[in-house]
């Protein structure tokens, strides 16, 4: 039985990536940050739908933060292999906090690598890159998409934190011959996205006009374009990139651009409303200093080499978002 650690396992992939780990026969063991309450609502219903799988979960407290925390965790679980996950992931915040988001995604990666290389243990280890780290610059913005040979220019302490993590990655992988593999992901979403992002905020507004509870949503800029995916279908990819023979970097993406009002245009129409306007108000605060303009990604190196395959595409991922909040508020 393979041994897996998770960190951000309460995360949206976290979640994903631990029901498939689960479904392979893996015992998974996840870090969770101690707070003052339980945030634990997207791995609570794998424990109740499969009560035999649950019986090999494991969750235990540390932190990204805290190196003690992390040696100890990889010397006594001793894992075949580590998902690192964890991150202050929303762009906006991490221009109000950016030293806490340098701490946990950056230097929390080298934490990590830290913590497996002192164990001595011959683990293979996955780093959650973003697709923030090219920041979709004119100068550097190629025509087919950014792949994994693309220039870095990352708009955000988000950005720049990952890309260090990105980099360190690299450099354990060439200088101790780690199996240390990378993920540039790009957006990547679903039913159990944070209300705080952008998509699951209109998905939930969606299903609250519909419900007749709200009349509006409130976003920021609304031209922004981004290659959206469905989460689960990357997470697969990341399980792929540690059965490959050897490591190395791979884009995920779908290889296709949409702007926040194409998804507003989509969302709505599932809802029988075919023009949006109305429904939608600007609000500066939800403005980022240095916005990125358009996000493509270039997917050909992991389809190619991994067999890396995506079951939704654009339209099915915002249905699947819209029916699974408006089911919410029926229920």
């Amino acid at each position: 039985m393979k041994r897996a650690f998770i960190t951000g396992i309460t995360g949206q992939d976290g979640s994903y990536l631990t029901e498939l780990l689960l479904e392979k026969g893996y015992e998974v063991h996840g870090l969770v940050r101690r707070s003052s309450s339980f945030n634990r609502g997207r791995i609570d219903p794998i424990r109740d739908n499969d009560p035999e799988a649950a019986k090999r979960l494991f969750l235990h407290y540390g932190d990204m933060t805290d190196g003690v925390s992390l040696v100890n965790l990889i010397r006594d679980i001793r894992p075949d292999e580590v998902y690192n996950l964890a991150a202050q992931s929303h762009v906006k915040v991490s221009f109000e906090m950016p030293e806490y988001t340098a701490s946990a995604d950056g230097i929390g990666t080298i934490r990590l690598l830290e913590a497996i290389r002192a164990a001595k243990l011959e683990t293979r280890f996955y780093q959650a890159s973003t697709s923030e780290m090219f920041g979709g610059l004119d100068y550097n913005r190629p025509g087919n998409g950014y792949n994994e040979d693309s220039l870095f220019h990352p708009r955000s302490p988000y950005g720049v934190a990952k890309l260090y993590g990105h980099w360190i990655t690299r450099n354990y992988r060439e200088s101790y011959d780690m199996f240390a593999a990378t993920g540039i992901l790009f957006n990547h979403e679903g039913e159990r996205r944070g209300l705080e992002f952008v998509t699951r905020k209109i998905t939930d507004a969606v299903a609250r006009i519909h419900a007749g509870t709200a009349d509006h949503v409130v976003l920021g800029d609304l031209w922004p374009k981004r290659d959206w995916g469905y989460a689960g279908d990357y997470v697969r990819g990341m399980w792929q990139m540690l059965q490959h023979d050897e490591p190395d970097d791979f884009v995920l993406a779908s290889g296709t651009t949409h702007s926040i009002e194409d998804f507003l245009t989509l969302a709505f129409a599932e809802i029988g409303i075919d023009d949006w306007h109305p429904y939608v108000k600007q609000d500066p605060a939800f403005m980022r200093p240095a916005e990125v303009d358009i996000l493509l990604g270039d997917a050909s190196k992991a389809e190619r080499v991994l067999g890396w395959e995506r079951e939704y595409d654009f339209p099915g991922l915002v249905k699947l978002m819209v029916e699974h909040d408006v089911a919410l508020q029926k229920g």
